[in-house]
């Protein structure tokens, strides 16, 4: 079927209408007025006419079909759309609480950790606080014993000390006597050219320490 135009029509030749009209084949004349002039039957009147949508005698139609989308709308909507958006919103709420649980999880976790090695750290501190203070008092013993024992020492060595002076002194005092004696007689012989008795140089050594 072809779209055949008034213009077309008229302007075609003669001599091919009368070809096909001795050839058997169909052939398109100009279309009188008030034939159709289109391949879908429509009027050349009602071409220039009301918009469809806004005809009034396609109201009824229109608001059949409108209510039969809607209609169709709101099942899918219902049944596909809306379970599927639904289902969506489930698993992403069941996943951030999931989430949420799992951040409240590790930071108890984390808490316990941290009060843990507090409570570690403190009686770390609290030991190594108690072995300084048994190791200072520990030195200050031991201190304090090494000083007795060397003032004890000191002191013995001390005694032992003033005990062989007392002998030395003692000795050197009872030596005195003996040398006084030789010297006064080595005098006495120097000074008359004689030996004195023994005994008168005794005597009078033993009075001259008395007058000392």
């Amino acid at each position: 079927m072809f779209f055949v135009t008034p213009a077309y029509a008229q302007e075609a030749p003669a001599g091919t209408a009368e070809t096909g009209a001795t050839t058997g084949t169909d052939t398109h004349a100009a279309p009188a007025a008030g034939e159709v002039h289109t391949e879908t039957g429509v009027p050349a009147e009602h071409h220039g006419g009301v918009f469809p949508p806004f005809d009034s005698t396609t109201f009824a139609s229109q608001l059949l079909w409108l209510a039969i989308t809607f209609g169709v709308f709101f099942v899918l909507m219902q049944k596909v759309i809306a379970p599927r958006i639904s289902g969506i919103l489930d698993q992403r709420h069941t996943r951030i609480s999931q989430d949420i649980d799992e951040a409240g999880r590790l930071k108890a976790e984390a808490d316990a950790a941290v009060a843990t090695y507090e409570a570690e750290l403190a009686e770390a501190r609290a030991k190594s606080n108690a072995i300084g203070t048994a190791a200072r008092d520990a030195a200050k013993l031991k201190a304090e014993a090494d000083r007795k024992a060397i003032e004890a020492n000191l002191s013995e060595k001390l005694k032992a000390a003033e005990g062989r002076i007392a002998e030395i002194k003692a000795k050197a005092f009872s030596d005195v006597g003996t040398i006084a004696e030789e010297t006064a007689t080595a005098v006495v012989e120097q000074l008359i050219g004689g030996t004195a008795a023994k005994a008168d140089v005794a005597a009078a050594v033993a009075a001259a320490k008395k007058g000392a």
